[in-house]
C-alpha cells in the first residue's frame, strides 16, 4: 500500500518559515520524481517544486524561486520542502506527490495546511 504522509504544516506570521516534509512508504522511493504542489482556496493546484529521483535536479516555481527549497533523502525516503520568507498569497493546502513517468504512477499525499498569518 502507498502512502504519502506529509507533516509540517501550520500558521506561521509573515517572514516566517515552516520546514514541510513527506515519509513516503510502499514505492521503490529512489525511481519516483518528488513534487510539492500546494492549491489555496478557490485556486487550481499549482506545482511548487519538484526534484528528480537522484535529487540531482531541482525545480521551484518562479513566484517562489529564492524562498522555497525542495530536497529529498533517498535513504529515508523523504521529501522535503523548506519555505523561508513565508507571504500571505502562501497560504493554502501543500501536497506531497510522487511519480514515475516511465510506468504512469503516480501518488498524492493527503496534504498540509499552512497558513501565513498576523
Amino acid at each position: 500500500q502507498v502512502q504519502l504522509v506529509e507533516s509540517g504544516g501550520g500558521l506561521v506570521q509573515p517572514g516566517g518559515s515552516l520546514r514541510l516534509s513527506c515519509a513516503a512508504s510502499g514505492i521503490t522511493f529512489y525511481m519516483y520524481i518528488m513534487k510539492w504542489y500546494r492549491q489555496a482556496p478557490g485556486k487550481e493546484r499549482e506545482l511548487v517544486a519538484s526534484i528528480s529521483n537522484t535529487g540531482g535536479n531541482t525545480n521551484v516555481a518562479d513566484s517562489m524561486k529564492g524562498r522555497f527549497t525542495i530536497s529529498r533523502d533517498n535513504a529515508k525516503k523523504t521529501v522535503d520542502l523548506q519555505m523561508n520568507s513565508l507571504k500571505p498569497e502562501d497560504t493554502a493546502v501543500y501536497y506531497c506527490n510522487a511519480v514515475r513517468p516511465d510506468f504512469g504512477f503516480e501518488y498524492w499525499g493527503q496534504g498540509t495546511q499552512v497558513t501565513v498569518s498576523s
